[in-house]
C-alpha cells in the first residue's frame, strides 16, 4: 500500500470523526475552541490506536490466513466502504452530549471502529503499521477540528456527502486489493 492509498484511507477514516465534529459544531456556542481541540484529541488519538490494536491482533491469525489476504483486505474495505454509503442515507438521532470525559471517550471509540478492521487490513497488507496510524490520528485530528468549525460556521451543510464520498473511497481501495 502506497502514501497515496495511506492517506486516502485516512481521510476515508476520519469522516465519521469530522461528521460527529461538524454536529457538535452546530450546537456549541460557548467555549468553541477548547470543545474543538479535546474532540479533535480523542478523536484522532482513538484513530491512531485502534488500527494499532486491529495490527497486533492480526499477527497472530496471519500466518494461517496469508493464503487468502486480498481477500480479507477487499473484503474489509468492502464492507465498510457499503457501510459508509448505507449509513449516508439513514435517518441519524442528532443526540448532544455534554462532552464530558465520558462522552468524548464514547464517540471516540464510536467513531473508530472501523479503523480496527482497517488495521487488520493493515496487517495483511504487509504494511508497517506505525506510519499509516500516525497519518490517520494527524488527519483525523485535522478533519476534527475542520468538521467542528465548518458546522459552526455553515450550520446547513450536509454532512451526507462527506459519508458517500468516504465509502466510495474504501471501495476504491478494496477493488485496488484484487487488481
Amino acid at each position: 500500500m502506497g502514501i497515496v492509498q495511506i492517506i486516502l484511507l485516512a481521510i476515508a477514516l476520519s469522516i465519521d470523526a469530522m461528521t460527529v465534529s461538524f454536529s457538535q459544531g452546530l450546537l456549541f456556542k460557548t467555549n468553541k475552541r477548547k470543545t474543538s481541540f479535546m474532540l479533535a484529541f480523542f478523536f484522532g488519538f482513538f484513530q491512531f490506536l485502534m488500527p494499532v490494536i486491529g495490527y497486533f491482533c492480526s499477527l497472530s491469525v496471519y500466518n494461517y490466513l496469508k493464503v487468502v489476504n486480498t481477500w480479507i483486505i477487499f473484503c474489509i474495505f468492502m464492507f465498510l466502504g457499503v457501510k459508509f454509503i448505507k449509513e449516508a442515507f439513514e435517518e441519524k438521532e442528532e443526540k448532544v452530549c455534554c462532552l464530558g470525559l465520558a462522552c468524548l471517550f464514547t464517540l471516540a471509540i464510536a467513531t473508530s471502529i472501523d479503523a480496527l478492521g482497517a488495521g487488520i487490513s493493515l496487517c495483511f497488507s504487509q504494511v508497517n503499521i506505525w506510519f499509516p496510524a500516525i497519518l490517520i490520528g494527524i488527519i483525523t485530528f485535522i478533519n476534527s477540528l475542520i468538521g467542528f468549525w465548518g458546522g459552526f460556521l455553515f450550520r446547513r451543510f450536509s454532512p451526507k456527502y462527506l459519508e458517500i464520498l468516504s465509502g466510495l473511497i474504501l471501495i476504491g481501495l478494496a477493488i485496488k486489493a484484487l487488481v
